[in-house]
């Protein structure tokens, strides 16, 4: 099973959650949970991962890095080379916080198994940062071809 863990403050990590989400189903067994519901026993009935979250000051956002907080020690050992990917939504890189998360996730020796995908929506003043965003619709066929292929992949056996 797939298991897609998001945070989103905007919408726009939301958005690219619920896309791979659709996308993963066509393909097998699937989860979508948020960031501060998701505990360790979750993290253990699951085969692979996607996270989903954006982009805060070049990092991840509190939410994620809170649920890696809560997450790390209990899962230590116990979910190794386990599939993993990345979905960002930035203001303009998000390189930060997906460095970030493969640093976070090394500990737990997750294999990545696709290139991160980082969406950037532009937005650089504090009014386009705050207000809520959807991204391009290009943008989400990434996210559902990414969640359809994780889920493909695990349910094949690939990963």
């Amino acid at each position: 099973m797939l298991l897609i863990i998001w945070h989103s403050r905007t919408g726009a990590a939301q958005a690219m959650a619920e896309a791979a989400h659709a996308g993963a189903m066509r393909e097998g067994p699937v989860r979508l949970i948020a960031a501060h519901e998701t505990g360790a026993e979750d993290l253990l009935l699951a085969g692979g991962y996607l996270f989903v979250c954006p982009e805060n000051l070049g990092a991840l956002t509190g939410a994620m890095k809170e649920f890696f907080d809560t997450c790390y020690y209990p899962l230590l050992g116990r979910i190794e080379g386990r599939a993993y990917a990345t979905a960002i939504a930035a203001g303009s890189d998000g390189t930060g916080a997906e460095r970030q998360l493969d640093r976070i996730v090394t500990g737990w020796r997750l294999r990545r198994i696709a290139a991160g995908l980082i969406v950037n929506l532009g937005a650089q003043t504090p009014e386009e940062i705050l207000r809520p965003k959807t991204p391009a619709p290009d943008s989400l066929q990434n996210c559902h071809d990414l969640g359809q292929a994780m889920s493909a992949g695990l349910t094949m056996g690939t990963f």
